[in-house]
């Protein structure tokens, strides 16, 4: 559910195109800067990491460092998917000029950014964020794979802006 100032979800299939820019820089050994959330959204995030699948989008986890179950790691480069759980509630899930979209079950709000577009979970607590190398600029089958963890791991929430 929306509350009256927020905008209206996109609802697309998979392989939809998303108009999202960037240009990536990503390295294999890049450290990650680790979320600090509450003891009860850790245990959430702890749960999620254990149901990530070993490969996103053709690409083999390596997970960053610090080694955390707040974070994972996916590809490198222009190809590089980096999660991290646990993150403090961004302006953007509230913001209207921010697109939405809904995969496989998960509603995401969707930041251009120069990197490669930046995902974040709408209606669930802890909040998840995805960045997505360049490679994925115009393509939110990326998300496809965390629907099913997400859904199970992090229970879908109200929150009131």
């Amino acid at each position: 559910m929306t509350s009256s100032r927020r905008r209206p979800l996109l609802v697309l299939p998979v392989a939809a195109v998303l108009a999202v820019a960037g240009c990536s820089s990503s390295d294999a050994t890049a450290r990650v800067a680790l979320p600090s959330p509450s003891a009860k959204e850790a245990a959430a995030c702890a749960a999620l990491d254990k149901l990530l699948p070993d490969t996103v989008a053709g690409q083999k986890r390596h997970d960053p460092a610090p080694d955390s179950p707040l974070t994972a790691r996916w590809g490198n480069g222009d190809a590089a998917i980096v999660l991290r759980c646990g993150i403090p509630r961004p302006d953007e899930v509230a913001d209207p000029k921010y697109p939405g979209v809904e995969v496989e079950g998960v509603s995401w709000t969707v930041q251009s950014r120069s990197q490669g577009p930046r995902f974040i979970t709408q209606y669930r607590e802890p909040y998840v964020e995805l960045l997505a190398g360049t490679r994925y600029e115009h393509d939110a089958s990326v998300l496809q794979p965390f629907g099913a963890p997400v859904t199970k791991a992090i229970p879908r929430t109200l929150v009131v802006p």
